[in-house]
């Protein structure tokens, strides 16, 4: 499991922690206008302090250069859009081979326990560990329970921490999955789960301080950092967001020094 570390550390830095920038959305979304110019985007997050990013095959394929070395999480399973009807479930569209020859240093799939389609989710993410394990190559589970069905119970903190822990079960290297609402929850979460949790951003737009103090919380708690996109990659400054953010994550500073760090201007 050599290959697994050495590329384990190209995404989780020497104080344990990560920001993985997460622009995958455009492979199932529309994330226009926001990011009508990946190739820039990309390049401006990675100088301003993220340590990784979840891509799209195309992104991987066309953009190489602009990751200026950063760590790539390769999206594998697709094969369905918002426009669609919701009927079938994501597929696995690319494998280990795939994800070597486009650079990629972990691979992420879905895990959904409790979903409609649990069954193939859920078979997908165990096949997918065993496979990429075989080439040395990390998997990135996205735990959800339910996945996006609704459903009173998809976010409960037990029913995230059960499908955290199910996931590296099945293999899993990295959890990302959502905050559980409260430190304790959480932390008890961290503590059942052995591997680095990073959360999630959501689908909707929150204010800064907001997502920040979340971000502030589960990092107390024992987060190993963020799997975050639309929140950055749709603000007026992505880079200096990101960059409060990167220092949150790494240097510890407070949600105030963040803010600042948002709109301190460059003279």
């Amino acid at each position: 499991m050599s290959n697994v570390t050495q590329r384990m550390n190209h995404i989780i830095q020497p104080d344990g922690r990560t920001f993985i920038m997460a622009m995958d959305h455009g492979a199932n979304f529309s994330v226009l206008p926001a990011m009508k110019d990946p190739k820039t985007l990309i390049r401006d997050i990675a100088s301003a302090g993220a340590d990784a990013f979840l891509s799209t095959v195309g992104m991987a394929d066309k953009f190489a250069d602009s990751f200026i070395g950063k760590g790539i999480i390769l999206r594998i399973d697709g094969g369905v859009s918002f426009l669609g009807d919701h009927s079938k479930p994501m597929q696995i569209v690319a494998d280990a081979e795939d994800a070597l020859r486009l650079g990629a240093d972990s691979v992420i799939t879905m895990g959904f326990p409790g979903s409609v389609f649990e069954n193939e989710v859920l078979s997908n993410l165990s096949r997918v560990c065993l496979d990429c394990h075989k080439w040395g190559i990390p998997v990135t589970a996205e735990a959800l329970p339910r996945g996006f069905e609704k459903a009173e119970d998809s976010r409960t903190p037990d029913n995230i921490t059960f499908a955290c822990r199910q996931s590296v079960e099945l293999g899993a290297d990295i959890v990302k999955t959502n905050y559980t609402g409260d430190q304790d929850s959480f932390h008890a979460l961290v503590e059942s789960v052995y591997a680095p949790v990073v959360i999630l951003g959501g689908a909707k737009k929150v204010p800064e301080e907001q997502l920040l103090q979340e971000i502030k919380d589960a990092l107390d708690a024992g987060a190993a950092g963020i799997a975050m996109g639309r929140n950055i990659w749709g603000h007026e400054d992505p880079a200096r967001y990101a960059s409060a953010i990167a220092k949150l994550i790494h240097e510890d500073a407070s949600v105030e020094v963040a803010l600042k760090e948002i709109h301190s201007k460059v003279i």
